[in-house]
C-alpha cells in the first residue's frame, strides 16, 4: 500500500511538474521574461492564409498578444462594449472559457489603431492575470475561475490613446507600471491573494511598454522604461535602485535582459535630435489648414488631412478644437525625449546613464516593436520594413537594410530555430529572417493574411500563433 501510495505521489507532482512547464512556454507578453525566444521550437517558416493553417478561429476585437497557460492560449478582447479574458484550446482553437471583468466605465483610447483590451495577459502556471485600463487587474485559475481583483479606476493617459502596459508575473509577485497623467506609479501584489506588496510612484506620464525582470548580482531588479526615462526597483520592496536618463517621449519598447545585461531601443517623433522627424510649428498648420483665420484649427478645417485621425488626440480639452497651447504641449511633451539604443550593465546606483553603459547608438530604432536579443545580435524593425542588428557585445552596427515588408510595424520580433519572424501591421506579411548573420538574409517573406496584425505572435508546440483583426491563427507543419 505504502509503494502505491509512493508512486502515486511520484506521478502526481511529475504530473504537476509537467504541467507547470507546459504552461510556461510562453507565459506573457514576448515570451520568457519578455525575450521573445524560444529557442526549442521548430516552427513553420513557410505560412499564408492556406498554407501550413493547423486551425483558424474568428475572436473579438483586441490587440493584446496570446499567452501560454497548460493547454490554453489565453487573450483579452473589447466586445458588445465589454472587457473579456478568453481561453482557446492549443489543440483545435475551440473556445474553452470566457470571463468578464465589469467597467463602470471604459478608458479613453485612439479608436483608430487602439484598443480597451490592449494589455496582455501574464501566468506563473498556476493562475492567470489580465490588466485592462478601465479597471485593473484580474486574477483566474486555469479553468477559468476569478480568484481575486484589484481594482483601479480608468487610466488617463496622456492624449488618451489608452493603455498598452501588460503586467508580468514573478517570484509569486504581480508587477505592473501604470503611468498616467494623475497618478503614475508601479505597483506589486501577491499573486497568491492580490493584496497590495508595495506601490512607488513614478514621475512618467504615458508609456505603453512592459516592465522586465533583471537577474542581478544584487538580486532580482524591475526595469521599467518610461517617458524619457527607465527606473530599476527592488523586486522585494519597490526601492528604486538605479535610473537612466534619455529615452523616447511616451515610451513604447519594452528592454530585455540577455548574458546579464539589460538592452533598451526606441524611437519616438519629434526628438530634438531626429533628423528624419520634426513636428510642424503651429504656424506652419495654421498657414495650411485654418480656413476660417481664427487661429485654432476645428475638426472641420483638418479633415483629409494626416492629423484627421489624431484630432481627437490633440484636442486635449474636448472643446473640438486644436489650440496652439494644445499644440505646443504636445511639441513641448515630444522634445523631452530622446532616441536611443544601449546596453546596460548591473551593479549601479543612482543615475547610471553613463557609467554603467556599455553601448549606444541611434541608428534604425524602432517606434512600436520591442526589439530582440538572438544569436549574439541586437535585432529591430522599425516601420518601412528596415531591419537594424547591432553586436550584442560591442555594439558595433551589423546592418540597417530594408529586408522586411513595406508598411507599419507593431508585432515585436520573434525567434525560434535560428529564425526571426517578423510580422508587419497593415497586411500581416511576415518575414523570416536567419538569424545571426553579418548581413540580413532573407529565408521567406510569406503571402499576406490580408488582415492587420498588432499582436505580437507566440510560439509553442512547434506552432507559431498569430491573432490578426477577426482571427487566431495556429500554424504548424502538415503531418
Amino acid at each position: 500500500m505504502k509503494g502505491s501510495i509512493s508512486l502515486a505521489a511520484v506521478l502526481l507532482f511529475t504530473n504537476v511538474g509537467l504541467a507547470a512547464e507546459q504552461a510556461l512556454v510562453w507565459p506573457q507578453f514576448r515570451g520568457p521574461n519578455g525575450s521573445g525566444i524560444a529557442d526549442e521550437q521548430k516552427p513553420p517558416i513557410d505560412i499564408g492564409p492556406e498554407k501550413n493553417v493547423k486551425w483558424k478561429v474568428d475572436v473579438p476585437s483586441g490587440l493584446s498578444s496570446p499567452i501560454v497557460a497548460g493547454d490554453k492560449l489565453i487573450l483579452t478582447a473589447f466586445e458588445d462594449d465589454k472587457l473579456y479574458t478568453i481561453a482557446f484550446s492549443r489543440a483545435d482553437g475551440s473556445e474553452a472559457w470566457r470571463a468578464e471583468a465589469p467597467a463602470k466605465e471604459i478608458e479613453p483610447y485612439y479608436k483608430e489603431a487602439g484598443s480597451p483590451a490592449a494589455s496582455t495577459c501574464a501566468t506563473d502556471g498556476e493562475r492567470i492575470v489580465s490588466y485592462f485600463g478601465s479597471c485593473g487587474l484580474f486574477c483566474y485559475n486555469l479553468a477559468g475561475k476569478e480568484l481575486w481583483r484589484y481594482e483601479m479606476p480608468a487610466a488617463t493617459v496622456a492624449g488618451n490613446f489608452g493603455s498598452g502596459v501588460s503586467p508580468i508575473l514573478s517570484d509569486g509577485k504581480v508587477i505592473l507600471v501604470r503611468d498616467e497623467m494623475s497618478d503614475a506609479k508601479i505597483i506589486a501584489l501577491d499573486a497568491e491573494s492580490g493584496d497590495l506588496l508595495w506601490e512607488k510612484p513614478r514621475k512618467s506620464a504615458a508609456s505603453y511598454c512592459s516592465p522586465v525582470v533583471w537577474d542581478t548580482p544584487q538580486g532580482k531588479q524591475v526595469a521599467a522604461a518610461g517617458h524619457g526615462r527607465m527606473v530599476g526597483y527592488d523586486m522585494k520592496s519597490g526601492t528604486e535602485k538605479w535610473f537612466v536618463v534619455g529615452l523616447p517621449s511616451g515610451c513604447c519598447p519594452s528592454p530585455v535582459t540577455a548574458e546579464g545585461k539589460l538592452f533598451f531601443a526606441g524611437w519616438s517623433p519629434g526628438g530634438p535630435d531626429d533628423k528624419e522627424f520634426q513636428m510642424p510649428p503651429f504656424d506652419g498648420l495654421l498657414a495650411h489648414m485654418d480656413k476660417d483665420e481664427n487661429g485654432s484649427l476645428s475638426r472641420e478645417e483638418v479633415e483629409n488631412t494626416e492629423m484627421a485621425s489624431f484630432f481627437d488626440v490633440q484636442d486635449e480639452n474636448n472643446d473640438n478644437k486644436i489650440t496652439r497651447d494644445e499644440w505646443d504641449a504636445m511639441l513641448k511633451f515630444m522634445a523631452e525625449g530622446k532616441n536611443i539604443a544601449f546596453a546596460l550593465k548591473p551593479g549601479g546606483t543612482g543615475d547610471v546613464t553613463k557609467s554603467e553603459m556599455i553601448w549606444e547608438a541611434n541608428k534604425g530604432l524602432p517606434y512600436i516593436p520591442s526589439a530582440i536579443v538572438y544569436r549574439e545580435q541586437y535585432v529591430m524593425i522599425k516601420d518601412g520594413g528596415i531591419v537594424t542588428a547591432y553586436d550584442a557585445e560591442s555594439g558595433d552596427q551589423l546592418y540597417m537594410k530594408r529586408a522586411a515588408a513595406s508598411g507599419t510595424y507593431y508585432a515585436s520580433p520573434v525567434a525560434a530555430n535560428g529564425n526571426i519572424y517578423i510580422t508587419s501591421l497593415d497586411e500581416g506579411i511576415v518575414t523570416v529572417l536567419k538569424a545571426g548573420t553579418e548581413s540580413p538574409e532573407v529565408v521567406v517573406e510569406n503571402p499576406a493574411l490580408g488582415e492587420k496584425v498588432s499582436a505580437t505572435p507566440a510560439i509553442a508546440d512547434d506552432t507559431l500563433y498569430i491573432r490578426t483583426a477577426e482571427h487566431l491563427y495556429a500554424f504548424a507543419e502538415d503531418e
